[in-house]
């Protein structure tokens, strides 16, 4: 199964939107989605900063601030 995470941070309205447009899709390729605080964590925060939200799968990088669904299903689907 693979695993995606988003990271975000609570006043992020983009997070928000992302997180609703791309939980549909994750979970018809059987993935699993996780939602990441960057701001829980001083590493996380470093890494991302204000490039919110960004889609992680499996550890890789996937795309920051927009996702084309068709893209993100094609990559899980892989």
């Amino acid at each position: 199964m693979k695993q995606v995470e988003l990271m975000v941070r609570a006043t992020c309205g983009s997070c928000e939107r992302v997180a609703a447009q791309i939980a549909p899709v994750v979970e018809q390729c059987g993935a699993q989605l996780t939602l990441v605080d960057v701001d829980a964590s001083p590493s996380l925060n470093a890494e991302f900063g204000d490039r919110v939200p960004v889609v992680v799968i499996d550890g890789d990088e996937f795309a920051c601030w927009e996702v084309d669904n068709a893209d993100l299903a094609e990559a899980l689907s892989e």
